[in-house]
């Protein structure tokens, strides 16, 4: 018996030293992983885990030219990122959901879009959209970048960024170029009074032409609900002698004005801004119309530089068309949420609202050169700094202007 206890207690003793020797090399594997994460996450990430990115804008309907843009562009620039490492070394999955340019349609795009699981959100791609689900953000401290959303309140909120110029500085730039190119002595001015897009930029624009080489002789407006003849706009802005027209509003409208101008045997200058551009791709749109229109734009996909040259060639490749700037934007922002994420060295396993947190601090940290500019940074408002240009179509193409 004395035996048989001795030989048990030595048991028990080699299996006690076993089993603390096992939590000491436990203990020392697992110590440097913890220590190594800047940002903790709030839970153990799987090899698996993924960030989870959303798209919201208009791909049908009538300013669906821009959210396919964006849509595409977008696609394109995460499969690069995925095939380079993704986000801070997690792949980046993506869903983009469609709004038909309606508020409404819009929220409900994003409440889908969370219960997929989104964690972040590039869009909406139109201005009244984006303001509705800028509020939905806010509530639920989701970090936000949009795209093309120019009007001054699709940023109001602290979650929420830009890529594109605001309606203001749109107008404000629209009449600088204006006056420092010589284009015109007397301007006339067509804009949509009950769009948010169009009365933001026509509003600065007149604004700051006060004092500029030009004189402003007319300015005629319409609505939602007159939007298909002009003729009576443009008799008085013929009439008033005017050498430019300057048209603050999209793409369909101003396909009609241009149409109606040349019927009417006028032919001045027109110059837009963002929203003219995706003229050229609107279904059975005669391009020669467009010959001369000028347009403000961050973009232009003639430019010769690489990332340029291979974004363009990529976009033709699979979609059969120029990228517009719309395209460059929502390239653009697919980017800055990867530097944004990897200077914060964020994870999946973060929740909404920490991501979020964190993403603010970092954009304005960063300088990115992208598409839209060669080095975009961000103010603290979400407001984006970078040089603007102008296009000028040429034998139904873009082409960088002087």
């Amino acid at each position: 018996m004395k035996k048989l206890f001795s030989l048990m207690l030595a048991i028990a003793l080699v299996t006690t030293l076993f089993a603390c020797g096992n939590q000491q090399v436990a203990s020392t594997t697992e110590a440097p992983a913890a220590e190594s994460a800047e940002t903790p996450a709030t839970e153990p990430v799987s090899e698996n885990a993924t960030f989870k990115v959303g798209g919201i804008g208009p791909t049908t309907g009538g300013a669906a030219v821009y959210g396919q843009a964006v849509k595409n562009a977008i696609q394109i620039a995460i499969d690069e990122i995925n095939s380079n490492g993704g986000f801070n070394g997690y792949q980046v999955e993506y869903q983009f959901a469609d709004d038909e340019h309606d508020a409404e349609k819009s929220v409900n795009a994003y409440n889908s879009l969370k219960d997929w699981g989104m964690q972040m959100l590039i869009g909406t791609v139109t201005s009244s959209p984006c303001i509705a689900v800028a509020n939905e953000t806010s509530s639920d401290n989701m970090f936000q970048i949009t795209p093309s959303g120019s009007a001054v309140d699709c940023v109001v909120n602290d979650n929420a960024f830009r890529m594109c110029f605001s309606d203001p500085n749109q107008g404000i730039a629209s009449a600088q170029y204006i006056n420092d190119h010589n284009l015109a002595k007397k301007v006339g001015i067509i804009y949509d009074s009950s769009d948010v897009y169009s009365t933001g930029i026509y509003e600065k624009f007149v604004q700051e032409s006060e004092g500029k080489n030009f004189e402003i002789v007319a300015e005629e407006q319409f609505t939602a609900d007159s939007k298909t003849d002009f003729t009576t706009q443009l008799t008085k802005i013929k009439a008033a002698e005017a050498d430019l027209v300057f048209l603050p509003f999209y793409y369909s409208e101003a396909a009609l004005v241009l149409n109606q101008a040349k019927q009417m045997g006028y032919a001045p200058t027109f110059f837009g801004c963002d929203g003219m551009d995706g003229i050229l791709t609107l279904d059975n749109f005669d391009k020669s119309l467009a010959e001369g229109l000028m347009l403000l734009t961050p973009f232009s996909a003639d430019a010769t530089d690489e990332l340029t040259v291979n974004f363009v060639k990529e976009y033709q490749n699979r979609y059969g068309e120029i990228p517009n700037q719309f395209a460059a934007d929502g390239y653009d922002c697919a980017y800055t949420l990867k530097y944004a994420i990897e200077k914060a060295n964020l994870t999946p396993a973060s929740s909404v609202s920490d991501i979020c947190e964190a993403l603010k601090s970092a954009m304005t940290s960063i300088t990115q050169h992208g598409l839209t500019g060669d080095r975009i940074s961000w103010e603290a408002n979400g407001e984006p700094n970078k040089t603007p240009k102008a296009v000028v179509i040429e034998n139904g193409a873009y082409v960088l202007a002087d």
